[in-house]
C-alpha cells in the first residue's frame, strides 16, 4: 500500500488582507469575520486555483501566483474539490466534527478570497475559468437579463440564455484538455448538462456521484486512471445547504461537517504518489437573526422607483427608472441606515470588485447596489421563492466571514 500523503506547507506570502478596499477596512478581515474583505484577483484568490494547478501539470503559459509549482514539484494529477459553504472563518467551528480537515487547516492551508458577490453561481464559474466575475458574466445568484424584466436563477438555468453566449470565457478544464491532460468533473448526477455546469465546467468528462462516499470513490477513481498528466474537479454542496436550513453549527451541520471530514479522509488516503489534492470553497456563511431581516415587498419605501430586483438577501441589486438612481440611493441609505451600505453600479465596478466588466455585461448588475454589513438581509418575500426568506444562514456580501476562503494542499 502507498504511504500516507504528506499535507505540503505552503510558502509564507502576506495575508491577502489589502486590496480594492480602505487598508483599514482590509486589515479587519484578518480577524474580524464581519470587516469588509476585498477581492484579491490575479493574487490570492479563488481565480487563481485552476491557472496554478495547470501551471503544476505544466499547460503551456498557464501562470501560478500562489506558488504551487514550487511545493508541487514532480505531481501529474491534481484534483481539486470545492466544498460548499467551508468558509475560512467555520473551519474552527467544524473542528471538533472534523479532525481531518482541522489538521488540514493548521498545517498545510492557507486563506484566499472569493470573487465579489460571495456566492456559489458567481463562485463556481470564477473557478471554473480562472478569471473574475466581471469577464465571465455571472455576477450573482440572480441576474436581469439585459433587455427585459426576467430574472435569471443560475442555480435553475436550463440552458437560456445559451450557456456558452451567456459565459463566454474558455474554461480552465478545455485549456487543460487541449494541452493533453485528462479532464474529469465528479458531482451531483442531476448537475450534469445545466447552464452553469456548462458556464463553469465545460471540457471535462462528467461523472455522476450521488453522495460522499460516492463522491471521494469517483474522484480517486478518475485521478488513478490513465498515466498521463490528469485533472480532477469535484464539488460538494451539503454543508452549505444544511448552513443554509438550519444554520451554522446546527446538529445537521456538524453532520455535514463530519462528512466532509470523511471526504477529505478518503481523498488524502487515495492519494497515488504523484498526485496533490487542492481544496478550497466558493464562500463563507452567516446566520441572520430574524430581527436583522428587511422586507423590500412589504415596505413600500423600498419599492419606490425600482423596475427589478435581483441579486440575494446579503447583496441586492436594485434596477431602477430612469432618473430614480439617487432616489432610490437616498430612500434605501435611510431605511437601512448601518445595516448596509447603498452605493451605485458605476462606484463598484470603478473600486474594481468584479475585475474589469465588459460593456456587455454591465447590465446584468444592478444600477444600485446594496451590500449587507454584519448580519444584516434584505429579503423579497413575495417576488422570490418563499423558502428563499426562511433560511438561517446566508452569504454573498463583502465580510471576511462569506469572503475568505481557504486554500488546502495535500501531496501524495
Amino acid at each position: 500500500m502507498i504511504g500516507p500523503p504528506e499535507p505540503t506547507r505552503l510558502p509564507d506570502t502576506p495575508p491577502p488582507w489589502a486590496g480594492a478596499g480602505s487598508s483599514a477596512a482590509a486589515d479587519s478581515g484578518a480577524t474580524d469575520p464581519f470587516g469588509i474583505l476585498a477581492p484579491q484577483y490575479g493574487a490570492a484568490s479563488l481565480a487563481d486555483i485552476l491557472p496554478a494547478a495547470l501551471a503544476v501539470l505544466g499547460v503551456p503559459g498557464a501562470t501560478d501566483v500562489l506558488g504551487l509549482t514550487a511545493v508541487l514539484d514532480g505531481v501529474r494529477r491534481v484534483a481539486v474539490l470545492l466544498v460548499d459553504g467551508l468558509g475560512w472563518h467555520q473551519i474552527p467551528i467544524a473542528t471538533p466534527y472534523a479532525p481531518t480537515l482541522a489538521g488540514l487547516a493548521a498545517t498545510a492551508g492557507r486563506p484566499l478570497t472569493s470573487g465579489f458577490p460571495s456566492t456559489t453561481p458567481t463562485s463556481l464559474v470564477t473557478l471554473g475559468t480562472g478569471t473574475a466575475p466581471g469577464a465571465h458574466g455571472v455576477l450573482g445568484f440572480t441576474l436581469r437579463v439585459p433587455g427585459t424584466d426576467r430574472v435569471l436563477n443560475h442555480i435553475d438555468w436550463a440552458g437560456d440564455p445559451e450557456p456558452l453566449r451567456w459565459q463566454p470565457v474558455p474554461t480552465q478544464l478545455e485549456r487543460a484538455r487541449a494541452a493533453g491532460v485528462q479532464v474529469t468533473v465528479v458531482s451531483r448526477p442531476e448537475f450534469g448538462g445545466s447552464g452553469l455546469t456548462l458556464a463553469a465546467n465545460r471540457g471535462g468528462d462528467y461523472r455522476g456521484a450521488a453522495g460522499v462516499d460516492e463522491l471521494g470513490r469517483e474522484m480517486v477513481a478518475a485521478l488513478t486512471a490513465g498515466s498521463g498528466p490528469t485533472l480532477v474537479s469535484g464539488y460538494h454542496p451539503d454543508l452549505d445547504r444544511h448552513g443554509h436550513l438550519s444554520g451554522v453549527d446546527s446538529v445537521p451541520w456538524r453532520v455535514a461537517a463530519a462528512d466532509v471530514d470523511r471526504l477529505l479522509a478518503r481523498l488524502v488516503d487515495g492519494l497515488p504518489p504523484d498526485a496533490a489534492l487542492l481544496v478550497t470553497a466558493d464562500h463563507g456563511q452567516l446566520d441572520i437573526p430574524v430581527g436583522h431581516r428587511f422586507d423590500l415587498d412589504t415596505d413600500p419605501r423600498l419599492r419606490a422607483g425600482v423596475t427589478v430586483v435581483a441579486g440575494e438577501p446579503r447583496v441586492r441589486y436594485l434596477h431602477v427608472r430612469p432618473g430614480a438612481q439617487d432616489d432610490v440611493v437616498a430612500t434605501w441609505s435611510a431605511v437601512l441606515g448601518t445595516a448596509a451600505r447603498v452605493t451605485t453600479r458605476a462606484e463598484l465596478v470603478a473600486a474594481g470588485w468584479f475585475g474589469p466588466v465588459p460593456e456587455e455585461h454591465l447590465g446584468r448588475i444592478g444600477d444600485v447596489v446594496v451590500l449587507c454589513n454584519g448580519s444584516y438581509a434584505v429579503l423579497a418575500t413575495r417576488s422570490e421563492p418563499p423558502m428563499a426568506s426562511r433560511l438561517v444562514a446566508y452569504h454573498g456580501s463583502d465580510t471576511a466571514a462569506e469572503m475568505t476562503i481557504p486554500l488546502l494542499v495535500v501531496r501524495g
